[in-house]
């Protein structure tokens, strides 16, 4: 199989940790840009969206977004506690992947207003609006902090979302947090992590 991957989306980022995680030797993975003002045919002949990631089955099947690819590969496994069997464990790791996609996706759009778009096009209420939603989720989690040993698919999420923020210096409007820095600092630490470190710009 190959995964169609990006080094600074969060979202590719994620599957290619969880990939290290299942010890998935056997999936190769390609780095492609992508961007809505600057489409990729390749990718969008795979993806109508044009996104990243994009894996590519061994019968050439693509499949996509992010959490689908996660549940796929999940699922190849008899059982890995990465998507928990019992419904609560379950439902918090599938809740946890939910607000760590709602964050990137609000990063990304806060990008687009403070430095992307064309600044005389930028909506600073829409921009400010959007800086409290991330900055809600940070005092969400600050009260909810994984325990060091629970690594899912959820915290596999958040720590690519906490990780894609700061990369971004989206978290220059995050200030505090201790609890959150501290888990941060012990899972960044993981192999998986260190593997597969943010690098690149995108290209509009």
């Amino acid at each position: 199989m190959k995964l169609l991957s990006q080094t600074h989306s969060p979202f590719a980022r994620k599957v290619v940790v969880l990939i290290h995680e299942l010890g998935r030797s056997d999936i190769s993975i390609e780095h492609q840009e992508t961007s809505p003002t600057n489409p990729n045919p390749a990718v969008s002949s795979l993806n109508p969206l044009g996104k990243v990631p994009v894996l590519i089955m061994d019968d050439e099947t693509p499949l996509y977004d992010s959490a689908v690819i996660c549940e796929y590969l999940c699922s190849q496994e008899d059982k890995t506690p990465l998507l928990p069997v019992s419904p609560a464990k379950r439902m918090r790791a599938l809740r946890q992947q939910a607000l760590a996609s709602g964050m990137c996706e609000t990063g990304i759009a806060i990008r687009w207003e403070i430095e992307r778009r064309p600044e005389h096009l930028r909506y600073e209420t829409l921009r400010d609006g959007l800086i409290a939603k991330l900055a809600a989720s940070y005092a969400h989690l600050e009260q909810d902090v994984p325990r060091e040993d629970e690594v899912t698919v959820g915290t596999i999420a958040l720590a690519c979302a906490l990780d894609w923020a700061a990369f971004r210096e989206l978290d220059q409007f995050m200030p505090g947090h201790e609890n959150l820095k501290k888990w941060m600092e012990v899972f960044s630490q993981r192999s998986s992590m260190r593997a597969s470190a943010y690098a690149g710009q995108t290209h509009d």
